[in-house]
């Protein structure tokens, strides 16, 4: 039987990130193959995360920089080891290589930390992004462990672009896999628009882009409720820190609600989703609900970046705040609008985000570079390279930092 050990950068937790969600639904895919499924993390866990127990998958406690994770991968055996974000292929991506080098290596990159943090930079000094920019130390650690691994799960067609021609990755090494939605469980009916009230944004607080969006949407909010000055936005999203919680303000409407149990209940409730990211990376889990819910969004190029092919949006896409306002104005007010976005929601799901579509592809690919291994890694000369003594700056320093740790104890 395949025995599959998934390293997390974090425990899942679905119902707040919808990086939480993607992990989720992997993990389930490979459940429902038949194979052993374990995940093992380094990360405290926490209060909101799932309970892996109820799909049969099980979970280990693993320590960074210690040599008892060579033991557990001897007993363990595992056919394939995925990691959750770079930063584990670099923790134990060598180790893998050592005690269980026949294993099919995957890393889940998530979204590229190297895009999200020099739009970030961008942003922060009032500039406009470019993708010069994107040589930093940080990408060239990303961009490494995508080429030590047997294959990489990128979530948006614009990374899959990006990689291949400003990284030149080899295409071989990449998988574009976007979120999967099972279509068969989509609502049979949602709220009608006249049920529908206000518009609302959800996500992540500890999410930089989340958070960048909540005070952006303070200059937004007013442009809106000046048009609608009976309208009220709620903000959900988990780990409100106080800064955002000191923004609650019932007198404008602008209402800071923090955790949602239900996130797909509270985006159903809501006439119009309002997600003004202005940097960030990946795709949005927030747009993805507001698709299957029905619910009409307003968000930016950089929101709906690699989410929609060339398809109309579920809404409208505006970068300028009196632009973004409007649009959301008038998808509140207009039913026809309100309508039309709807059905452009269906199609985008229907053609983008198929879960059976999604999942018989990537099996095909996980299948085909089992049957191919040793010849794949041939191919990859670059990866072979980064794994020689002189480039294996990750090994030893954990190693020194087990050996200065062991001296102390």
């Amino acid at each position: 039987m395949t025995q599959v050990l998934v390293i997390g950068y974090v425990w899942p937790e679905p119902n707040s990130s919808a990086a939480g969600s993607h992990m989720m639904s992997l993990l389930k895919l490979f459940r429902n193959q038949g194979w052993q499924v374990e995940f093992a993390s380094p990360a405290q866990r926490t209060e909101h995360m799932e309970d892996l127990s109820q799909y049969g998958i099980s979970s280990k406690d693993i320590a960074l920089n210690c040599s008892s994770f060579d033991a557990y991968l001897g007993e363990l055996k595992p056919d394939i080891v995925m990691f959750d974000r770079f930063m584990m292929e670099e923790q134990f991506g060598w180790r893998v290589d050592k005690y269980a080098p026949n294993a099919l290596k995957i890393l889940d990159t998530e979204d590229l930390q190297c895009l999200r943090g020099a739009r970030y930079e961008a942003h922060k000094a009032g500039k406009k992004f470019d993708t010069a920019e994107l040589h930093t130390d940080l990408a060239k650690r990303e961009i490494a462990a995508i080429l030590r691994s047997d294959l990489s799960l990128i979530i948006s067609s614009y990374e899959m672009q990006l990689l291949n021609q400003v990284f030149k990755v080899d295409r071989a090494l990449l998988h574009h896999l976007p979120f999967m939605v099972d279509l068969s469980a989509l609502p049979k009916q949602t709220p009608s628009f006249a049920e529908r009230q206000h518009f609302m944004t959800i996500g992540n607080f500890r999410h930089s882009p989340n958070w960048d969006a909540v005070l952006y949407l303070q200059q937004i909010w007013p442009l809106i409720r000046k048009q609608l000055p009976k309208a009220q936005l709620h903000i959900y999203g988990s780990y409100p820190p106080p800064k955002a919680t000191a923004l609650h303000n019932p007198k404008t409407g602008f209402l800071i609600k923090g955790w949602a149990d239900d996130a797909l209940e509270v985006m159903s409730a809501a006439r119009v989703c309002l997600a003004p990211l202005r940097f960030g990376a990946g795709i949005k889990g927030k747009l993805l609900e507001a698709m299957i819910t029905a619910t009409p969004s307003v968000t930016t190029s950089i929101g709906a970046e690699g989410m929609h092919l060339d398809l109309p949006w579920n809404g409208a896409l505006h970068n300028d705040p009196q632009a973004f306002a409007d649009a959301a104005v008038q998808l509140h007010e207009n039913e026809a609008d309100f309508t039309a976005a709807q059905e452009h929601g269906l199609a985008i799901l229907n053609q983008v985000y198929d879960s059976n579509t999604l999942a018989s592809a990537l099996l095909a690919r996980i299948k085909e570079l089992q049957q191919n291994l040793a010849q794949h890694r041939r191919s990859n000369f670059t990866g072979q390279m980064l794994k020689h003594h002189t480039m294996r700056s990750t090994q030893y320093m954990a190693q020194w930092i087990e050996a200065k740790n062991s001296i102390k104890s």
